[in-house]
């Protein structure tokens, strides 16, 4: 359960393994640019920036300790930002992620990274049930091409899923422009 109205910022599994070529995710230096927005304006009103990474099974390309498993050089992470080490899909799965939230008295989280359809779909939905108040960043999360399904329909899928979900606290889907011209008032709330 949340304790309060402050607000984080989740970066999901950016990580260099994901991001192998340009063409491996959807506009994903669009995404950079998108998420060192919200970095920057967190970083400016003191919001928390949380980092996770997720640690693969050995010869992964997100082993841990590898290039691959590092957080993209390009994200802006200042020393007051918090990592947060995962093994499954979902962020809250046996880490410290949520007495984390709860010692900075966190209850509202703005959902960005990699890949949508997987580890930020999946950390969204799990928030959720733990009654965060969500913000998902439309134009700040990413996927591959699926064998079935092109990245793009993928984004648009779970940006429109995650706005019509069922749930006490429906979940808020904005661009980041939106969130930042937004993000003081939120602040407020």
């Amino acid at each position: 359960m949340s304790v309060s109205n402050r607000l984080a910022l989740l970066v999901i599994d950016m990580q260099q393994g994901l991001f192998a070529n340009e063409q491996s995710r959807y506009r994903s230096a669009n995404v950079v640019a998108n998420i060192n927005l919200l970095i920057h304006h967190c970083h400016h009103h003191s919001q928390p920036v949380i980092f996770i990474q997720h640690d693969g099974p050995e010869d992964d390309p997100l082993e841990p300790h590898t290039e691959g498993w590092q957080i993209l050089p390009q994200l802006r992470r200042a020393p007051q930002d918090h990592l947060i080490r995962k093994t499954a899909c979902d962020a809250f799965y046996r880490t410290g992620l949520q007495p984390l939230l709860h010692s900075l008295r966190v209850g509202k989280l703005m959902m960005t990274g990699c890949a949508t359809d997987f580890c930020v779909d999946t950390t969204l939905r799990s928030a959720a049930s733990l009654d965060y108040q969500l913000i998902a960043i439309s134009d700040a999360h990413t996927t591959a091409n699926r064998p079935h399904l092109a990245a793009e329909q993928i984004i648009q899928h779970h940006n429109f899923m995650w706005q019509n979900l069922l749930i006490p606290n429906p979940v808020t889907l904005m661009d980041t422009r939106q969130m930042l011209e937004e993000l003081p008032e939120r602040l407020m709330d």
